[in-house]
């Protein structure tokens, strides 16, 4: 079933989330879905109301024949979708329920609470047999202006029950399971955890950086003035105080393991030129990185930095440039370590300003990442479309295996294409890094999301 949904302007800045979350199996058919946020469409005429497309998996991996369109006028989702509400601001996934079956977790960060203005909802879309269907809100505090659920993380289920991490302006939430059947199924977290020390916040991760098979929460706050990006937090005692990693300004942030010890570890993204007031930036943005070990990672060491003037990594640092932008973590080259794949959506491709790029640097066992790297465009071999000025490609990322041959595929959001339509690149795995060849890009248009603006595969919060 298909809606038909308009387009709505979603003004940068307003949310920060990284709105393709990591495919997931969600009908138990043995093949990941993905999922595309629409978090500015418009639902029965009410603008920015927002819906979430679900692109249900195949042998042939994803296509836009194959979708629902979910919006809080969806049968079973609690809510009504309501103008400027951002339903699909973000999402995540866990197997929540332990039923077999991967649920959707979105933010809904400009929800109403009765009275109480903007703030913030988080709803779980429940997996099954024909997909997801009905659906629970879980608690927030309700707080004005608090915007829950401008951002969200889930972990699977390791060494403890999956867990659920939400991040807005008032603070954070952490759930913790079993999810109970006492409301809707899996409705009732286990336990509720809720900081509003570390308010005002960008990005929330959840990963395990110790190798005990539980995750730790990873917050990345907005701007902070006198800085190029905010703070990196990490919670080195799970139910006390976070600690702000030195040296490592950032808006985004991923766990992946990049040298193979069996340890996650924490990169962040700082996209912001240096300036006179933040010297501590790099021309055209960077990453950094903090390897993890028995004891996680350090709070007081310094960072391994990359920047497009790092040896190995294509291209130069220049003013605009993004880089860090946008994070994923995905063994690409199927060699036991995790790449890193950063977007830089603010990259000139020839004269085309912000026309937008991403690198692939792949995990190292020893010394600093930046070797073997390249870069991809919409001007690489194979790939639709064409580099425009405005395109921000690279603007959001995921990557998974879709079709179950072992080799994972590189998703890539473009949310200025078409106007500020957006489109979303699905490039095959390949034997070595993604193969271009047959590369599915898939346009708002194609989705039956219609408007000026729909911002597909944008990432407002850098």
């Amino acid at each position: 079933m298909v809606a038909s949904i308009a387009g709505a302007l979603f003004v940068p800045g307003q949310a920060a989330a990284s709105p393709i979350g990591t495919p997931a199996d969600f009908n138990g058919d043995g093949y990941r879905d993905v999922v595309l946020p629409a978090p500015a469409a418009t639902v029965s005429g009410k603008e920015g109301a927002g819906a979430v497309v679900v692109l249900y998996g195949s042998a042939n991996r994803v296509s836009a024949q194959r979708r629902v369109v979910i919006t809080q006028d969806t049968a079973g989702v609690p809510g009504t979708a309501e103008t400027d509400d951002f339903f699909g601001a973000a999402t995540a996934f866990a197997d929540l329920n332990t039923d077999g079956y991967a649920d959707l977790v979105v933010g809904t960060p400009f929800e109403d609470d009765g009275t109480t203005a903007q703030a913030g909802a988080v709803t779980v879309l429940w997996g099954g047999r024909t997909g997801l269907s009905k659906a629970t809100t879980l608690p927030t505090p309700v707080t004005e202006g608090a915007r829950y659920g401008l951002d969200v993380a889930a972990f699977p289920r390791g060494k403890a029950f999956a867990h659920v991490l939400v991040g807005g302006w008032g603070g954070s939430v952490l759930y913790r399971g079993p999810f109970g059947t006492s409301t809707a199924p899996g409705g009732a977290p286990g336990s509720v955890l809720t900081d509003r020390a570390t308010p005002s916040l960008a990005h929330v991760t959840l990963g395990d950086l110790d190798g005990d098979g539980r995750p730790e929460r990873v917050l990345s706050t907005v701007r902070l003035g006198g800085r190029s990006g905010g703070d990196v937090l990490v919670d080195h005692n799970p139910d006390g105080l976070y600690e702000p990693q030195r040296g490592g300004d950032g808006l985004v942030a991923a766990v992946g393991d990049i040298n193979g010890d069996g340890y996650g570890d924490l990169v962040a993204g700082d996209p912001d030129d240096a300036h006179a007031t933040a010297p501590d930036g790099s021309l055209g943005g960077r990453i950094s990185i903090w390897y993890g070990s028995k004891s996680g990672v350090s709070a007081t060491a310094s960072p391994v930095r990359i920047d497009q003037n790092t040896p190995g990594v294509p291209g130069a640092a220049e003013r605009g440039d993004k880089f860090g932008s946008s994070l994923t973590m995905s063994d690409l080259n199927r060699d036991g370590l995790a790449d890193i794949v950063v977007g830089a959506r603010g990259e000139a491709i020839g004269t085309k300003t912000d026309a937008g790029a991403v690198t692939v640097i792949p995990g190292r066992r020893s010394g600093t990442p930046g070797s073997g790297s390249y870069t991809i465009t919409q001007d690489s071999p194979d790939v639709p479309g064409g580099s425009e000025r405005g395109d921000e490609f690279g603007s959001s990322l995921a990557a998974a295996d879709l079709n179950k041959d072992g080799r994972p595929e590189l998703i890539i959001g473009a949310g200025g294409e078409d106007g500020y339509r957006g489109a979303v690149w699905v490039l095959p795995g390949g034997a070595s890094r993604p193969a271009t060849d047959h590369t599915a890009m898939i346009t708002a248009k194609a989705l039956g999301l219609k408007g000026d603006s729909v911002y597909l595969g944008a990432d407002t919060g850098t």
